[in-house]
């Protein structure tokens, strides 16, 4: 109940959005390889970006 009202870190953020756009280039995988490859481009600069700030 107290973590209710807890703020969320920029980290768990970003993981949050890292989870959505992998979810999403999973689903267009087999519809759209191209769409579904960058995707994958966008949720690796999400990693890259998460590991920054974890450093």
């Amino acid at each position: 109940m107290f973590g209710l009202f807890k703020k969320k870190s920029e980290v768990e953020k970003l993981q949050e959005k890292y989870k959505k756009v992998m979810e999403e280039g999973f689903k267009l995988q087999s519809i759209n390889r191209s769409d579904s490859d960058q995707k994958y481009l966008e949720a690796d600069a999400i990693l890259k970006e998460i590991d920054a700030l974890k450093k």
